[in-house]
């Protein structure tokens, strides 16, 4: 049996031995230093470039920022605001619908004599990283009033009608504007729009240079799907401008679906593998 002093001694061992330091070894084998803390300075790098990666990676999946050049979406958007957009959805096959407010490439020259910026150093490198709207790449927002299997028709000063269903856009169309324009330059149309495309107009319609006036190009006013850089969802600065863009209750009216529409493109590897998050984004696709 073994005494108490002894068992005191044996005790102390065993907690000398666990908390060993520099000055010798335990029976366990070579005592461990302390890990000297690593200098902020010296961190920083590291911590910018890991920034960096993360904000690129959101610029290309996530969202992006983009300017308002114009007064073609009054009073929705003012020039100057700055907007979010959402790129993620589309990574699940999602494609544009009727009332959202999209940005996408132009399609074929629609900014033709249009100036383009002369961005400095910082504005390059903010733009590149997706703090700040790209000043090269040429692209336009507008409203989709027509998907894929749609037929879009103005006559008169409106009202504009989808599949035969006059719309009720006073919540969004620019005060003072009818819904529809009586010229001769592409004001009165009837259109049917192809499978992969979209039909778009500005909400300020007497100041919106949109498909209206572009059906002589190679696509006849149409934007294809596949040239959608995603949806805006939220205006982000200026502050007191602060908002989401939600879908307006105009195009919920029965009936409106009378036609059949574009047959959504099957869901992407990436989207099966991200499956989890689908919850999140149908949560977010809720009409406020």
């Amino acid at each position: 049996m073994t005494s108490g002093n002894d068992s005191g001694a044996a005790e102390g061992d065993r907690v000398t031995s666990e908390y060993s330091t520099a000055e010798g070894e335990g029976p366990g084998g070579p005592a461990r230093t302390p890990k000297k803390q690593r200098s902020f300075w010296k961190e920083l790098p590291i911590l910018i470039g890991i920034a960096l990666v993360l904000a690129l990676l959101i610029k290309t999946f996530l969202v992006q920022a983009f300017s308002i050049p114009s007064d073609s979406m009054q009073n929705t958007l003012q020039q100057g605001d700055r907007v979010l957009v959402d790129k993620l959805t589309p990574w699940f096959g999602s494609e544009p619908e009727r009332g959202e407010v999209v940005v996408f490439h132009d399609p074929d020259n629609w900014l033709a004599g249009e100036p383009t910026a002369d961005p400095n150093a910082l504005q390059t490198f903010l733009s590149w990283i997706g703090l700040m709207p790209s000043a090269e790449e040429k692209d336009l927002i507008k409203r989709v009033v027509g998907v894929g299997g749609d037929t879009v028709e103005c006559k008169g000063t409106g009202p504009l009608k989808v599949n035969g269903k006059a719309l009720d856009e006073r919540s969004y169309v620019y005060a003072g504007n009818t819904p529809c324009s009586v010229d001769d330059q592409g004001g009165q149309f009837k259109v049917k729009v192809p499978k992969g495309y979209i039909w778009v107009m500005g909400d300020h319609r007497q100041n919106s240079r949109d498909s209206r006036y572009n059906q002589s190009d190679e696509h006849q006013g149409m934007v294809p799907v596949k040239d959608v850089v995603g949806r805006a969802v939220v205006i982000a600065w200026p502050i007191n401008r602060w908002d989401n863009l939600p879908e307006p209750d105009t195009f919920d009216q029965a009936g409106l679906n009378a036609q059949p529409a574009a047959a959504g493109p099957a869901v992407a590897p990436q989207g099966a593998a991200l499956l989890g998050v689908v919850p999140v984004v149908l949560w977010r696709r809720r009409k406020q």
